[in-house]
């Protein structure tokens, strides 16, 4: 079995027990470590930048230069293209968490999650997948983008038909794969559903993702709903 470098884990909270309490619990994995500790936004970003690290698991609300400023900071680094954000928040519908998703992060997380929940959290940041928070649902991206207005604007800030006009680079498939990834399956689902293997599914989404200029897996849904190519279901 191949051994493989520990997950890099940064942690951005203002509250120094929150902090001193995730650090215990990351380290107490033998895959994770934690190299370094942020009590803003702005201490996050510098040592993002020194640091490098795989997830960082970054408080929305903090004093001075808050989590989604940070966000946006650490995402538009090209030499952090690799570092994924997890954002914190108190509560599981909280305002900010759409912002946050187009400030580039890669999912988020209620305070409240389990031990466990925490852990797989970054283990999946890591891996470049979407992160939902476990007790959401498949649709909850989408029901935020409805609630965010008119979407005129993408998870960097742009207009909406800068995806769309990326949009049609894509294949049909890989078109086809989007829409399944926006409905919250994984890439064995969308495999099952497609009848074709889940490698060739994995192909098709890291095509999107280049081409649409896509972090992660979670930019990927919500390039799908602000270019029109999916649409929050009214239910």
């Amino acid at each position: 079995m191949t051994t493989t470098e520990p997950i890099k884990v940064l942690l951005a909270d203002d509250q120094a027990l929150l902090r001193s309490a995730f650090k215990v619990l990351v380290e107490s994995e033998p895959d994770m470590r934690v190299v370094g500790e942020a009590s803003d936004g702005a201490e996050a970003v510098a040592l993002a930048r020194t640091t490098t690290p795989d997830v960082v698991l970054m408080d929305i609300r903090m004093p001075g230069t808050d989590g989604l400023a940070a966000t946006r900071a650490i995402t538009a680094d090209p030499a952090l293209d690799r570092v994924h954000v997890v954002m914190l928040t108190t509560f599981e519908v909280d305002e900010y968490v759409v912002q946050s998703l187009r400030a580039g992060a890669s999912g988020f997380l209620g305070k409240g999650a389990e031990p466990d929940e925490l852990l797989n959290a970054i283990r999946i940041a890591a891996a470049g997948e979407a992160l939902l928070s476990p007790a959401a649902t498949k649709g909850l991206i989408a029901e935020f983008l409805a609630q965010s207005g008119n979407g005129d604007s993408g998870p960097d800030g742009g207009d909406s038909g800068v995806h769309a006009e990326r949009l049609a680079a894509l294949t049909v498939r890989e078109r086809e794969v989007l829409v399944h990834v926006a409905g919250g399956l994984t890439n064995d689902e969308i495999a099952e559903r497609l009848e074709v293997s889940p490698l060739t599914v994995k192909t098709h989404v890291n095509r999107a993702m280049a081409k649409l200029g896509a972090r992660d897996r979670a930019q990927l849904v919500v390039v799908a709903y602000e270019s029109g190519l999916v649409r929050p279901r009214a239910d």
